[in-house]
Protein backbone atom coordinates (compact mmCIF):
# COMPACT_ATOMS: atom_id res chain seq x y z
CA UNK A 1 0.00 0.00 0.00
CA UNK A 2 1.40 3.29 -1.14
CA UNK A 3 1.17 6.04 1.38
CA UNK A 4 1.55 9.96 1.24
CA UNK A 5 1.71 12.34 4.26
CA UNK A 6 1.18 15.92 3.60
CA UNK A 7 2.76 17.63 5.80
CA UNK A 8 1.42 21.18 5.06
CA UNK A 9 2.97 24.45 6.50
CA UNK A 10 0.31 26.83 8.03
CA UNK A 11 1.36 30.56 7.25
CA UNK A 12 -0.71 33.02 9.04
CA UNK A 13 -0.87 35.45 6.15
CA UNK A 14 -2.31 32.91 3.87
CA UNK A 15 -5.88 32.95 4.23
CA UNK A 16 -7.96 29.51 4.85
CA UNK A 17 -9.55 29.71 0.90
CA UNK A 18 -6.29 30.10 -0.09
CA UNK A 19 -4.41 27.12 2.17
CA UNK A 20 -7.73 25.06 1.04
CA UNK A 21 -7.35 25.11 -2.81
CA UNK A 22 -3.47 24.83 -1.99
CA UNK A 23 -3.68 21.43 0.00
CA UNK A 24 -6.37 20.30 -2.84
CA UNK A 25 -3.89 20.70 -5.54
CA UNK A 26 -1.29 19.02 -3.38
CA UNK A 27 -3.98 15.69 -2.47
CA UNK A 28 -4.26 15.89 -6.41
CA UNK A 29 -0.88 15.60 -7.22
CA UNK A 30 -0.83 12.27 -5.32
CA UNK A 31 -3.10 10.81 -7.98
CA UNK A 32 -1.38 7.38 -9.49
CA UNK A 33 1.65 7.69 -6.62
CA UNK A 34 -0.79 6.69 -3.34
CA UNK A 35 -3.52 4.99 -2.40
CA UNK A 36 -4.02 7.06 1.12
CA UNK A 37 -3.10 10.50 1.09
CA UNK A 38 -3.33 11.88 4.93
CA UNK A 39 -3.12 15.49 6.25
CA UNK A 40 -2.70 17.38 9.38
CA UNK A 41 -4.72 18.42 12.56
CA UNK A 42 -7.05 21.77 12.46
CA UNK A 43 -4.89 22.67 8.95
CA UNK A 44 -7.52 25.23 8.15
CA UNK A 45 -6.52 27.05 11.06
CA UNK A 46 -3.86 26.19 12.43
CA UNK A 47 -4.05 24.00 16.17
CA UNK A 48 -3.13 26.11 18.44
CA UNK A 49 -4.89 29.29 17.12
CA UNK A 50 -7.36 29.03 19.15
CA UNK A 51 -9.48 32.53 18.52
CA UNK A 52 -9.83 31.00 15.15
CA UNK A 53 -11.73 27.65 16.03
CA UNK A 54 -15.15 29.71 16.56
CA UNK A 55 -15.03 31.94 13.57
CA UNK A 56 -13.50 29.28 11.40
CA UNK A 57 -16.14 26.65 12.39
CA UNK A 58 -17.96 24.75 9.91
CA UNK A 59 -20.70 22.79 9.63
CA UNK A 60 -19.54 18.54 8.93
CA UNK A 61 -20.40 18.90 5.31
CA UNK A 62 -19.02 22.46 4.73
CA UNK A 63 -16.02 24.01 2.56
CA UNK A 64 -13.44 21.88 3.61
CA UNK A 65 -15.73 18.82 3.35
CA UNK A 66 -16.54 19.78 -0.14
CA UNK A 67 -13.03 20.53 -1.61
CA UNK A 68 -11.54 17.77 -0.34
CA UNK A 69 -14.33 15.31 -1.51
CA UNK A 70 -13.75 16.65 -4.71
CA UNK A 71 -9.71 16.47 -4.21
CA UNK A 72 -9.94 12.36 -3.52
CA UNK A 73 -12.48 11.83 -6.30
CA UNK A 74 -9.84 13.70 -8.82
CA UNK A 75 -6.96 11.90 -7.11
CA UNK A 76 -8.51 8.63 -6.89
CA UNK A 77 -7.32 8.10 -3.21
CA UNK A 78 -8.41 7.07 0.02
CA UNK A 79 -7.88 10.89 1.70
CA UNK A 80 -7.74 11.20 5.85
CA UNK A 81 -8.91 15.13 5.51
CA UNK A 82 -6.98 15.86 8.49
CA UNK A 83 -9.30 17.53 10.84
CA UNK A 84 -11.80 20.67 11.11
CA UNK A 85 -13.34 22.92 13.48
CA UNK A 86 -16.58 21.57 13.30
CA UNK A 87 -19.63 23.32 14.56
CA UNK A 88 -22.77 21.14 15.29
CA UNK A 89 -25.85 22.02 14.30
CA UNK A 90 -27.09 22.48 18.08
CA UNK A 91 -23.98 24.90 18.77
CA UNK A 92 -21.20 22.45 20.45
CA UNK A 93 -17.60 22.84 18.25
CA UNK A 94 -15.78 19.50 17.79
CA UNK A 95 -12.51 18.71 16.45
CA UNK A 96 -13.32 16.74 13.60
CA UNK A 97 -11.33 14.06 11.37
CA UNK A 98 -12.92 13.19 7.94
CA UNK A 99 -12.44 10.43 5.97
CA UNK A 100 -13.29 10.07 2.00
CA UNK A 101 -12.98 7.14 -0.33
CA UNK A 102 -11.43 7.54 -4.07
CA UNK A 103 -15.26 8.27 -5.17
CA UNK A 104 -15.33 11.48 -2.73
CA UNK A 105 -17.94 9.60 -0.53
CA UNK A 106 -17.52 10.41 3.39
CA UNK A 107 -16.34 6.96 5.01
CA UNK A 108 -15.67 8.22 8.26
CA UNK A 109 -15.94 11.01 10.77
CA UNK A 110 -13.79 11.01 14.02
CA UNK A 111 -14.84 14.05 16.73
CA UNK A 112 -11.50 14.05 18.69
CA UNK A 113 -12.40 12.52 21.96
CA UNK A 114 -8.58 13.83 24.45
CA UNK A 115 -8.99 17.84 23.66
CA UNK A 116 -5.26 19.55 24.74
CA UNK A 117 -5.32 21.93 26.67
CA UNK A 118 -5.53 21.56 30.37
CA UNK A 119 -7.85 24.35 31.68
CA UNK A 120 -7.84 26.24 28.74
CA UNK A 121 -7.48 26.25 24.65
CA UNK A 122 -8.70 23.21 22.87
CA UNK A 123 -10.08 21.78 26.06
CA UNK A 124 -12.75 24.43 26.92
CA UNK A 125 -13.67 25.41 23.41
CA UNK A 126 -14.25 22.54 22.19
CA UNK A 127 -16.52 19.34 23.21
CA UNK A 128 -15.14 15.72 23.44
CA UNK A 129 -16.09 12.96 20.89
CA UNK A 130 -17.05 9.69 22.19
CA UNK A 131 -17.07 7.30 19.89
CA UNK A 132 -13.76 5.16 18.58
CA UNK A 133 -13.63 4.97 14.70
CA UNK A 134 -12.01 2.68 12.43
CA UNK A 135 -12.92 2.34 8.75
CA UNK A 136 -12.09 -0.29 6.34
CA UNK A 137 -9.70 0.06 3.44
CA UNK A 138 -9.49 -1.91 0.46
CA UNK A 139 -5.65 -3.81 2.16
CA UNK A 140 -6.36 -2.81 5.69
CA UNK A 141 -8.52 -1.61 8.34
CA UNK A 142 -7.90 1.95 9.56
CA UNK A 143 -8.49 3.25 13.26
CA UNK A 144 -8.60 7.08 13.14
CA UNK A 145 -7.06 9.36 16.15
CA UNK A 146 -5.77 13.10 16.47
CA UNK A 147 -3.16 14.53 18.06
CA UNK A 148 -3.06 14.52 21.77
CA UNK A 149 -5.09 11.13 21.53
CA UNK A 150 -1.16 9.51 20.76
CA UNK A 151 -0.70 9.75 24.92
CA UNK A 152 -3.99 7.44 25.61
CA UNK A 153 -2.71 3.71 24.57
CA UNK A 154 -6.64 2.58 26.42
CA UNK A 155 -7.93 4.56 22.78
CA UNK A 156 -5.19 2.51 20.64
CA UNK A 157 -6.06 -0.80 22.18
CA UNK A 158 -9.98 -0.39 21.82
CA UNK A 159 -9.45 0.21 18.15
CA UNK A 160 -7.58 -2.33 17.79
CA UNK A 161 -9.98 -4.43 19.45
CA UNK A 162 -12.26 -3.55 16.56
CA UNK A 163 -10.13 -4.88 14.25
CA UNK A 164 -7.38 -2.13 13.14
CA UNK A 165 -4.56 -2.75 12.35
CA UNK A 166 -3.55 0.55 10.32
CA UNK A 167 -3.34 3.22 13.09
CA UNK A 168 -3.39 6.90 11.62
CA UNK A 169 -2.45 9.77 13.74
CA UNK A 170 -3.74 13.29 11.93
CA UNK A 171 -1.91 16.15 14.51
CA UNK A 172 -0.51 19.81 15.34
CA UNK A 173 2.39 18.52 17.48
CA UNK A 174 4.46 21.53 19.49
CA UNK A 175 8.07 21.46 18.19
CA UNK A 176 9.34 21.67 22.25
CA UNK A 177 7.70 17.77 22.61
CA UNK A 178 9.02 16.09 19.02
CA UNK A 179 10.93 13.79 21.18
CA UNK A 180 7.67 12.54 22.55
CA UNK A 181 5.86 12.58 19.27
CA UNK A 182 8.18 10.15 18.31
CA UNK A 183 8.37 7.91 20.67
CA UNK A 184 5.20 7.72 21.40
CA UNK A 185 4.22 6.49 17.60
CA UNK A 186 6.53 4.09 18.12
CA UNK A 187 5.20 2.60 21.37
CA UNK A 188 1.53 2.53 19.77
CA UNK A 189 2.94 0.60 16.93
CA UNK A 190 4.89 -2.13 18.97
CA UNK A 191 2.24 -2.50 21.45
CA UNK A 192 -0.65 -2.95 19.18
CA UNK A 193 1.66 -4.77 16.55
CA UNK A 194 -0.04 -2.21 14.15
CA UNK A 195 1.54 0.12 11.17
CA UNK A 196 1.18 3.79 12.39
CA UNK A 197 0.79 6.78 10.28
CA UNK A 198 1.49 10.11 12.17
CA UNK A 199 1.27 13.54 10.24
CA UNK A 200 2.50 16.58 11.38
CA UNK A 201 1.99 20.45 10.51
CA UNK A 202 4.59 22.67 9.81
CA UNK A 203 5.37 26.31 10.52
CA UNK A 204 4.42 28.13 13.30
CA UNK A 205 0.79 28.09 14.71
CA UNK A 206 -0.35 31.50 16.62
CA UNK A 207 3.41 31.73 18.07
CA UNK A 208 3.94 27.65 18.50
CA UNK A 209 6.16 26.26 16.17
CA UNK A 210 5.67 22.65 14.81
CA UNK A 211 7.55 19.79 15.08
CA UNK A 212 6.60 18.07 11.66
CA UNK A 213 8.38 14.81 11.60
CA UNK A 214 5.66 13.17 10.03
CA UNK A 215 6.44 9.61 10.63
CA UNK A 216 5.41 5.69 9.51
CA UNK A 217 6.43 2.72 12.33
CA UNK A 218 5.97 -0.61 11.41
CA UNK A 219 4.50 -3.25 13.72
CA UNK A 220 8.23 -4.33 14.94
CA UNK A 221 8.58 0.18 15.75
CA UNK A 222 10.77 0.29 13.16
CA UNK A 223 10.63 3.60 11.68
CA UNK A 224 9.96 3.30 7.50
CA UNK A 225 10.33 6.87 6.54
CA UNK A 226 9.80 10.29 8.47
CA UNK A 227 10.37 13.92 7.14
CA UNK A 228 11.62 16.68 8.15
CA UNK A 229 11.05 20.17 10.20
CA UNK A 230 9.21 21.64 6.84
CA UNK A 231 6.73 21.58 4.44
CA UNK A 232 7.18 18.19 2.46
CA UNK A 233 5.10 15.04 0.96
CA UNK A 234 6.13 11.97 3.12
CA UNK A 235 5.73 8.60 0.72
CA UNK A 236 6.00 5.37 1.74
CA UNK A 237 4.81 1.73 0.92
CA UNK A 238 3.90 -0.08 3.24
CA UNK A 239 2.67 -4.01 3.81
CA UNK A 240 -0.35 -4.37 5.36
CA UNK A 241 -0.22 -7.89 5.42
CA UNK A 242 2.59 -7.70 7.58
CA UNK A 243 0.13 -6.74 10.62
CA UNK A 244 -0.93 -10.39 10.51
CA UNK A 245 2.55 -11.88 10.20
CA UNK A 246 3.71 -9.67 12.91
CA UNK A 247 0.80 -11.26 15.26
CA UNK A 248 1.01 -14.85 14.56
CA UNK A 249 5.46 -14.61 15.27
CA UNK A 250 4.53 -12.56 18.40
CA UNK A 251 1.72 -12.97 19.75
CA UNK A 252 1.65 -10.89 22.65
CA UNK A 253 -1.47 -9.59 21.93
CA UNK A 254 -2.96 -12.90 22.66
CA UNK A 255 -1.98 -13.00 26.05
CA UNK A 256 -4.13 -9.48 27.21
CA UNK A 257 -5.67 -10.41 30.45
CA UNK A 258 -6.77 -6.83 31.08
CA UNK A 259 -8.89 -4.47 28.80
CA UNK A 260 -10.84 -4.93 26.07
CA UNK A 261 -11.01 -8.26 23.52
CA UNK A 262 -8.42 -9.70 21.89
CA UNK A 263 -7.80 -8.26 18.32
CA UNK A 264 -10.22 -9.57 15.70
CA UNK A 265 -8.93 -11.78 12.72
Amino acid sequence: MRASLIQIAVNEDESVNSRRERVSSLVRDQAGSADLVVLPELWTTGAFAYELFSAEAEPLEGPTFEVMAKAARDAGVWLHAGSIPERDPDGPLYNTALVFSPDGELAAAYRKIHRFGFDKGEAVLMSAGQELVTVRLPETVAGVTTCYDLRFPELYRGLVGRGAETLIVSAGWPERRRAHWTLLAQARAVENQAFVLACGTAGTHAGVPQAGHSVVVDPWGEVLGEAGAGEEVLRVEFDPARVGETRDQFPALKDRLLGLEPPRR
